[in-house]
C-alpha cells in the first residue's frame, strides 16, 4: 500500500479549526453580496456537492496548496473580517486570477461601495460583469442593477475598463491558469500514480500523531479534473439568488441581459502567480456571519 506524506511544510496547520459554512454563506457579511441565499435550500432541491474546506483533513492534506482560487479567497475573507480592506481587496484579486467568480463580485461591491477603496461605479461594473460572465443568476441580478444605475459617461468608461478586466481576469485567461495549477499540484503530489488512488493512503502530521485518510477522497476527480471542477462550482453558484438592501427589489433577468456588454478581447494567460510567501488562511472562526 503506497503512503504519501502532505502537508509537512506546515505541520501547526493541522491543528486549526475548518468553517462551517457554505459557499454562498462565506459570501453574506457585512455589506457585500448582504442576504445571498441558496436557491437549493429554498426549494428543497438536491444540496450542492460538500465543500471540501469544511473537512479538515482535507485541508491540512495541502488541500489549499493546489486551489489558489479557494485559498486567497478564504484569506481575502479573513483579512476583510479583521477590518483589513486593502489586503482584502488584493487577496480577492488574486483569487479572481483563478477565475473565483464570488471574489470578482466581492471585488465589485467593494468599488461599488467605497468599501476600503476609491467609489468607482463604473470599474464597480466592469467587475460584476466579469463574474456574472457563466450567468450565475445572483451575480447578474446585481450586474443588472449597477448598469440602471450609470449614468452615460459611467457606462462608457465601464465598457472601456471593463476590456482591460477581461484580458486578465476573464474565463479564457483564468480557466486555463487554474486548470495548470489544478494539473500541476496533482502531479506533484502523486507522481508516478496520477489517475490511481485505491491503494493510496495519505499521513496527515497531527499533534496526537498522523492520522490516514483514503487517497480516493482527497484526490476526488470533482476537485482536480478542470472541467469537472469547474462545473462544480457551477451547482454551487449558477443558482443563488442575491436580496441587497441598498439598491431596490429583484428584477427578472431575461436571456438577453445573460450576454456580456463588454466587448471580447484577446486574454492575457500569462500573469505571475501571487507571491503571498507561503501565507495561508487560518480558518479559527470563519467570516462574521450578516
Amino acid at each position: 500500500m503506497a503512503r504519501h506524506w502532505a502537508g509537512t511544510a506546515r505541520p501547526a496547520f493541522s491543528r486549526r479549526r475548518t468553517m462551517h459554512m457554505n459557499y454562498p454563506q462565506w459570501m453574506a457579511h457585512g455589506a457585500l453580496l448582504a442576504g445571498l441565499l441558496l436557491s437549493s435550500i429554498a426549494s428543497g432541491a438536491r444540496p450542492a456537492p460538500p465543500d471540501p474546506t469544511q473537512d479538515r483533513l482535507m485541508v491540512t492534506a495541502g488541500f489549499l496548496n493546489g486551489h489558489p482560487d479557494l485559498r486567497f479567497r478564504l484569506l481575502a475573507l479573513e483579512k476583510y473580517k479583521a477590518g483589513n480592506r486593502a489586503d482584502a481587496m488584493r487577496f480577492f484579486q488574486y483569487a479572481s486570477q483563478y477565475a473565483d467568480k464570488p471574489s470578482q463580485a466581492m471585488v465589485a461591491e467593494m468599488l461599488w461601495n467605497g468599501d476600503g477603496t476609491p467609489k468607482d461605479r463604473a470599474l464597480a461594473y466592469a467587475w460584476m460583469d466579469l463574474a456574472a460572465e457563466r450567468g450565475y443568476a445572483g451575480f447578474l441580478e446585481l450586474r443588472e442593477r449597477y448598469w440602471q444605475q450609470l449614468n452615460g459617461d459611467e457606462r462608457e468608461r465601464a465598457l472601456q475598463e471593463g476590456e482591460a478586466i477581461y484580458a486578465r481576469y476573464g474565463d479564457t485567461a483564468a480557466k486555463p491558469r487554474i486548470a495548470a495549477v489544478l494539473r500541476r499540484e496533482r502531479r506533484s503530489t502523486t507522481g508516478s500514480r496520477t489517475g490511481f488512488t485505491g491503494s493510496l493512503r495519505i499521513l496527515v502530521p497531527g499533534a496526537a500523531g498522523p492520522q490516514e485518510i483514503d487517497g480516493s477522497k482527497f484526490y476526488d476527480d470533482r476537485y482536480w479534473d478542470p472541467a469537472l471542477y469547474q462545473a462544480w462550482h457551477d451547482s454551487v453558484w449558477k443558482k443563488p439568488r442575491i436580496a441587497s438592501v441598498n439598491v431596490g427589489g429583484i428584477e427578472q433577468i431575461d436571456k438577453d441581459t445573460v450576454t456580456s456588454r463588454i466587448q471580447e478581447v484577446v486574454p492575457e494567460p500569462d500573469v505571475p502567480e501571487p507571491d503571498v510567501d507561503g501565507e495561508m488562511p487560518a480558518l479559527q472562526d470563519g467570516p462574521a456571519r450578516p
